[in-house]
């Protein structure tokens, strides 16, 4: 190991080395599949990098080879054989030795990186022959990620920059792997989550969820290292995705599980009942068929407390298990879901007793579009076990399905359309054509029928969208992409500085 001399990696370098990795598997992998093995080789990477880097700054000190590689100097363990620089020697039967790497680094650091990297084929020839995988280690090889080279904000956005990738270039798997990341910041200041919180995503993902309420933190310039963040993914892959992006995020106090959140939640105290959080942020699947019914119906953790919802929609299930795993005292949640959940008869008992309960706080309806590969519309879903004394028996209706920008097919939410939703969820107060506070009475004059327009109607009774709207709202999107191309012009510029200045 020797020392190298930090050279700093731009965001932009970093973007195109890590899609540079994938384009090597295009025709061998389906675009879906890319992220089981970009990931965890990169994650790979960083860590033999990482580790030398902890060796240097040992060896500085002590001044011997083996006083350096102690374990009281290095964050994690990369076993004798596992290290990058061993991977660069093979020459054939490449996958398997790099399977035997990643399994050798998840046993030799048990309580932080178990099943980090997943479960990728990695022997199979006819998917990765040797000379792909050789060409991807020589790929990955031309840069250093050490954190000189690499902070590990960085790092986290260059992944978060992949995962977005990934999901624009996959298709069908896109929505369950990726979500509208301005939405995502929302919804975590709705909740305002507050450092030494505990924050909880019942299906996480790849983490992003979780990592915006530490990015909104650090923002703010609070404390962020304090929050404790947890996380159950069904898909195993996934779930080892988002493992490595709280690490790389430098998430010290991360957990996240693999497995069935309705059929058998990760996270339980002492006592095996169901641990609660402060915070919960989630994007659940929407309106799922195959989920054990029969199993909810004497669910041993209390989650059926408002009933049970119907076998061809298990939205329910999962909004009843948000409202057993929050803090009686401090818990909010924000939970996207589709619209039906407001006014489907098939679930009008379960509804009747979640407004009984007076659990819910606000409704948001948002525009077409904000979803991977989909145009349909969501809402967002606000619980809170302690409501302010003003926001008791009623419910805030949010009609914002006017608020985006478009790029390409895809939604947005620009900083102005967040602030305008955000404004009127603080306030709690009427505001014609967008918002409404109605009371839980009204709700249940109403059979308990949810659905926005029941609520909040338009501010020109009558009035539909107008060729002025579509023109309003195409001009925003051009103001939007005008501002990205500036700060895109900027880093151009200042990565020429750079240069000319070296």
């Amino acid at each position: 190991m020797t020392a190298t001399t930090p050279k700093r990696i731009t965001q932009r370098e970093l973007e195109s080395y890590l899609w540079g990795a994938a384009v090597l598997l295009r025709g061998l992998i389906d675009a879906g599949d890319y992220k089981q093995y970009i990931f965890p080789l990169a994650f790979l990477k960083r860590l033999s990098d990482v580790y030398d880097e902890e060796h240097t700054a040992a060896l500085e000190v002590y001044g011997d080879e083996e006083l350096a590689d102690l374990p009281e100097n290095h964050r994690f363990a990369i076993p004798d054989g596992a290290h990058w620089a061993d991977l660069r020697k093979v020459t054939s039967n490449v996958g398997t030795t790099l399977k035997a790497a990643m399994r050798a680094i998840e046993s030799a650091n048990p309580d932080t990186l178990p099943g980090v990297f997943g479960d990728g084929e990695w022997t199979n020839k006819d998917l990765l022959p040797d000379a792909t995988l050789s060409d991807l280690i020589e790929h990955f090889s031309t840069k250093t990620l050490s954190v000189a080279n690499l902070p590990e904000d960085e790092l986290g956005q260059g992944y978060e920059y992949l995962i977005k990738k990934f999901a624009d270039d996959s298709g069908h798997t896109a929505q369950e792997f990726y979500t509208n990341r301005t939405l995502v910041h929302l919804m975590t200041l709705m909740l305002e989550p507050r450092p030494g919180e505990s924050v909880y995503d019942p299906t996480c993902g790849t983490g992003g969820m979780l990592i915006s309420t530490v990015a909104e933190l650090k923002r703010q310039g609070k404390e962020w290292r304090n929050l404790r963040l947890y996380g159950q993914e069904l898909n195993y892959g996934t779930s080892a995705i988002a493992k490595m992006n709280l690490f790389l995020h430098g998430i010290a106090d991360g957990h996240i599980a693999h497995g069935d959140t309705l059929a058998k939640p990760a996270f339980l105290d002492a006592h095996g009942r169901l641990r609660t959080f402060d915070v919960v942020l989630a994007n659940p699947p929407y309106s799922i068929k195959t989920w054990d019914r029969g199993a909810f119906t004497k669910d041993p953790y209390g989650r059926n407390m408002w009933g049970v919802p119907p076998q061809n929609a298990a939205d329910y299930s999962f909004i009843q298990h948000i409202e057993a795993s929050l803090d009686p005292k401090t818990g909010r949640a924000a939970i996207l879901l589709p619209h039906g959940v407001l006014n489907r008869i098939g679930e009008a008992t379960v509804r009747k007793a979640m407004i009984d309960a007076d659990a819910v706080e606000a409704v948001i309806g948002l525009a077409h579009g904000l979803f991977y590969n989909s145009g349909m519309e969501a809402i967002v879903l606000v619980l809170r076990k302690q409501k302010p004394k003003n926001r008791k028996h009623k419910v805030l209706f949010i009609d914002a399905k006017k608020e985006f920008y478009r790029t390409g097919v895809q939604s947005f939410l620009s900083e102005r359309h967040q602030q305008r939703i955000l404004g009127a969820f603080q306030s709690f107060t009427d505001v014609p054509g967008f918002a409404r506070v109605a009371t839980l009475d009204e709700i249940r004059a109403n059979n308990g029928n949810m659905a926005i327009p029941q609520y909040v109607t338009p501010a020109t009774p009558g009035r539909t969208s107008t060729p002025t709207d579509s023109i309003a709202a195409t001009l925003a999107g051009w103001r939007e992409a005008a501002a990205a191309a500036d700060v895109a012009v900027e880093d151009v510029l200042g990565l020429l500085r750079a240069e000319a200045a070296r």
